[in-house]
């Protein structure tokens, strides 16, 4: 599913739902920003589509947001996609900054020692604030 996205979420962009476990929906934000918001559940199946979708944004924004304020299931495979897409941000001196707003993503990246690794904002506003 793709088309425009309501204007109170800030832009215009795509989403595309993966059956009925994830959605993402993609806002752009100038010609150097963009948030990628995750709706759903990252587990082992729905993990290496983020994955690719973490990448094509990364490719073309210097600053990507990922919006997990939506996301009730984080597992293993989705913190390795998350470890992984860290590394693919540094290394194309890109900026991937997260939003976490659930318990159940702060707790999965607490548990593992993996939050600090991260760039952390409060929410969507102050993570593009944060850029300029």
């Amino acid at each position: 599913m793709s088309g425009d996205l309501p204007a109170e979420r800030g832009g215009t962009g795509d989403a595309e739902e993966i059956g009925e476990v994830v959605r993402f929906d993609v806002i752009g934000h100038g010609d150097n920003a963009r948030v990628l918001h995750v709706v759903g559940e990252i587990d082992t199946l729905t993990a290496p589509i983020l994955r690719g979708r973490l990448g094509e944004q990364l490719a073309e924004a210097r600053l990507l947001v990922l919006d997990l304020t939506d996301v009730t299931f984080l597992g293993s495979a989705g913190l390795a996609v998350l470890v992984a897409a860290k590394d693919d941000a540094d290394r194309r001196q890109h900026t991937l900054r997260l939003v976490l707003g659930s318990r159940i993503v702060t707790r999965a990246l607490e548990a593992t020692g993996l939050l600090g690794l991260f760039d952390i904002a409060e929410g969507v506003p102050q993570a593009l604030e944060a850029a300029g």
